[in-house]
């Protein structure tokens, strides 16, 4: 089973040609509501690949908060240990341009009363699963709490530090693989990785402060992976992409969908890409991921074009 510690958000997303510059109003073509979150989209899109997948987190006593519900529960992930918070539901106001990208403000709301009570609470589910997977959109102390207990168990532990913060020295002991796109790696190493060669010396370092396994994903420039058998780089698939929001969150439930399987590095990695590569052709967040029986047709068209 893949645990999933993490944020559950309501999605406002508006299109636009360009992303207006600050003091700057720009004239929007569309505008959206749908279910979002890093940590449930990346439940969902586990889910939604046949993973047994158990989610940890919280949600306010409101309409978005059974919005949320519903839309995870019917993905297939287990939503019987969110808790209803005091707070409002988590929202992300997202504002997508004519080229799939895109900018995010965060407001955690019901996020950011996890605790380590409720962790406490739920000790059973990380002693039943195989790997627990958290971001940085819920309290720190509060994952390296449930991190530590999973150590204590001889749990995998998947950390995709998004926002980009910094890692304390009793948080990397217990981080087995760090996922990181190369904008945080920058920021939490404090080196520049404009380039790949700058990527991989701040992979290096990061590697050299105690973290084991680090994965860098790097858009177009595919997914940089740094372990004890080196450095190795992965080409990116080629897409046109739609809407980019969701593609680090697919990525990172499709490698925990196939790593919990085999604990095949380099094949979840490349199934992970595929994941994100359907997604971005798409619009949304989890609306944007694929079932089971569409990934399958996507990866067997894939291997085609490959041969």
């Amino acid at each position: 089973m893949l645990l999933v510690l993490g944020s559950i958000n309501i999605d406002l997303t508006t299109v636009a040609d360009e992303i207006p510059r600050v003091g700057e109003t720009v004239i929007g073509k569309s505008f959206n509501q749908y279910p979002g979150g890093k940590g449930a989209n990346q439940a969902v899109c586990a889910a939604k690949l046949r993973t047994p997948v158990r989610f940890l987190g919280k949600v306010g006593n409101d309409a978005n908060g059974d919005f949320m519900l519903k839309k995870m529960s019917e993905s297939g992930v287990d939503i019987s240990r969110i808790e209803k918070s005091e707070e409002t539901t988590g929202m992300a106001a997202i504002s997508v341009d004519s080229n799939g990208q895109n900018s995010i403000i965060v407001v955690s709301g019901a996020n950011f009363s996890i605790d380590c009570g409720y962790i406490n609470r739920n000790t059973d589910s990380i002693k039943e699963c195989d790997i627990i997977l958290s971001q940085h959109e819920t309290p720190i102390n509060a994952t390296e709490y449930a991190f530590k207990t999973a150590k204590s168990f001889n749990k995998m532990t998947v950390l995709n530090p998004a926002p980009a913060k910094a890692l304390s020295e009793t948080m990397i002991p217990v981080v087995d693989i760090l996922i990181p796109n190369e904008h945080e790696l920058s920021r939490i190493s404090g080196l520049p990785c404009k380039s790949i060669d700058e990527i991989s010396k701040a992979a290096s370092a990061l590697r050299s402060s105690g973290l084991k396994t680090i994965i860098v994903t790097m858009g177009r420039e595919g997914v940089l992976l740094a372990d004890d058998n080196g450095i190795r780089t992965f080409p990116a698939i080629q897409v046109k992409p739609i809407d980019t929001t969701a593609a680090g969150d697919s990525f990172i439930g499709g490698f925990a969908s196939s790593f919990i399987k085999d604990r095949d590095m380099e094949k979840a990695i490349i199934f992970g890409q595929l994941a994100a590569s359907y997604s971005i052709q798409r619009k949304g967040a989890q609306s944007s991921m694929p079932d089971f029986e569409q990934f399958i047709g996507y990866q067997k068209k894939y291997a085609r074009e490959k041969i």
